[in-house]
C-alpha cells in the first residue's frame, strides 16, 4: 500500500461509520469503473478505433463538434 493511501484511510477512519461507508462506495465505484475501461480499451480493435477515428473525422467535415472551450469554458 502507498504512502499517500495509508494516509487517506487513517484520515477516514477518524470520521463517523456513515461517513466511512459513503467514501468506500465511492471508492469502490471508481475501482470498478476503471477494471470496466480498462476491459474495454484492452478488448477495443484496431478495427474499431478506426471505424470511431473515422466517425471522428466525419463529424468534424460535417460541423458536428463544438470547440472544446463551449464544453470545458475558462
Amino acid at each position: 500500500m502507498t504512502t499517500l493511501l495509508q494516509q487517506a484511510i487513517a484520515e477516514i477512519e477518524q470520521l463517523p461509520p456513515e461517513q466511512q461507508d459513503a467514501i468506500a462506495s465511492r471508492f469502490l465505484n471508481e475501482i470498478r469503473d476503471e477494471q470496466e475501461w480498462h476491459i474495454r480499451f484492452t478488448n477495443t480493435t484496431n478495427d474499431q478505433w478506426d471505424f470511431m477515428a473515422e466517425m471522428v473525422r466525419q463529424e468534424i467535415a460535417n460541423s458536428q463538434t463544438v470547440p472544446i472551450k463551449e464544453v470545458f469554458p475558462s
